[in-house]
């Protein structure tokens, strides 16, 4: 059996220790630790305003009996991408939920500004269109990514035109209309792994865009080795439960003063409730990655050690994805599944298996997919919460359809 499995003691030790950093008396100011950050970031000022649970701003439209200081703001707002100081103006400027989630985000990435979408494949277009307005359309792009950002890519559907390469080529790839280099680590589907500070050292100064939705900021933080620009598709860890799709980018402040002109041009909007829930689940992020996590770091090796699979990709970040290979028939395992849910999309509290090569990478071409380590035998497994034995039964009843099994 050709089959792979990253040590992960060390991650999974790292996990299970307090996170907090710096040191000396209470009265020394520090840093706050990721868990206090993910339940208060976003909230500081609700008990000044007699709340508790955050609340939730529906409105599209603000009153405002000031008409020249609206203009002004609104000018303010054209010129620079600032947000507006004062009340809120108009629900495509930004709205207070939102904005919350944005605060905590940004918190958690250890960024100065975070910009929500109505979907990643948003935010990911608000990026390309901030630098193809500079007149910078040329991208750097190392394969895998997630296959509709590939897709965006390749395509060249907002007049970009990409470059795919090797991490070691990345230097060489760099053109003087260079706007951004794009990776994914852990890569979607094959959880392939970046050395990023070594990629943001490659890009010099062009802009690294680190899509971190599998691994979240519990995991790792892509801005303290390098990265410019953080992208998540909040759809997936950030809410956690499958019930709300969104996009975000945390980055400086200077770069997100683009995208928010960009989404109020182009109406990529997050609807509020969508922020609230986000900021729900960002409350329970660390809890419900590291459970996961350990969950899948089980899994996987339950998962080598089998005959039925050829081989398993695992971090060594650890994280709640699990990619393996089996020797049968991969429809077999997807068609075999009872408790686990066959289905696209990652994050969730519950566990999620999918063939990519039929679903979430079928827009990359064959040859392309292929090149980038995506076979056809590959499955992607999303961990949940459940009961780990309970979710090897599934598996193990599953594999036994399978024509190698």
């Amino acid at each position: 059996m050709d089959s792979v499995v990253y040590d992960t003691a060390d991650a999974y030790d790292a996990n299970a220790r307090d996170d907090r950093r710096g040191t000396g008396a209470a009265s020394v100011a520090r840093p706050r630790a990721l868990g206090t950050e993910a339940v208060h970031a976003g909230r500081e000022d609700l008990a000044a305003l007699g709340l508790h649970a955050a609340p939730i701003d529906l409105s599209t439209t603000y009153p405002s009996y000031d008409s020249r200081g609206e203009a002004a703001r609104i000018d303010a707002f054209a010129a620079e991408g600032a947000e507006p100081e004062g009340p809120p103006v108009y629900g495509r400027l930004g709205n207070p939920t939102v904005a919350r989630f944005e605060t905590a985000l940004s918190r958690l990435e250890g960024t100065e500004s975070a910009v929500a979408f109505a979907s990643g494949m948003a935010a990911l277009s608000a990026v390309l269109l901030v630098r193809n307005a500079m007149g910078l359309r040329h991208v750097v792009a190392v394969r895998p990514l997630y296959g509709c950002s590939d897709h965006l890519l390749t395509a060249g559907l907002l007049g970009s035109e990409v470059t795919w390469v090797d991490p070691a080529g990345i230097a060489d790839a760099l053109r003087p209309d260079t706007g951004l280099v794009m990776v994914e680590s852990p890569a979607n589907p094959t959880l392939a792994e970046l050395d990023l500070r070594a990629v943001a050292h490659a890009c010099g100064s062009v802009p690294l865009l680190a899509d971190n939705t599998f691994a979240t900021p519990v995991l790792q933080r892509p801005v303290e080795l390098g990265a410019r620009l953080v992208l998540h598709s909040a759809t997936k860890y950030l809410g956690g439960h499958g019930d709300v799709m969104a996009g975000v980018v945390a980055c400086d402040e200077e770069f997100a003063r683009g995208l928010r002109q960009v989404r109020f041009a182009t109406g990529g909007v997050l609807h509020p409730l969508a922020g609230y829930l986000l900021l729900r689940g960002l409350s329970t992020l660390p809890v419900r990655v590291r459970a996961a996590s350990s969950n899948a770091a089980e899994l996987a090796r339950r998962l080598a050690d089998d005959p039925r699979v050829a081989r398993v990709h695992y971090p060594r970040i650890g994280g709640a994805m699990i990619a393996f290979e089996v020797h049968g028939d991969p429809h077999d395992v997807i068609a075999g599944v009872r408790l686990i849910t066959p289905a696209v999309s990652l994050g969730s509290v519950d566990s999620l298996i999918q063939h990519p090569a039929s679903i979430s990478h079928r827009i990359v071409p064959t040859e392309d997919r292929h090149d980038a380590g995506v076979s056809d035998r590959l499955l992607r497994l999303s961990v949940g919460l459940e009961d780990v034995d309970d979710l090897w039964s599934d598996l193990d009843g599953a594999l036994g359809f399978t024509s190698g099994g």
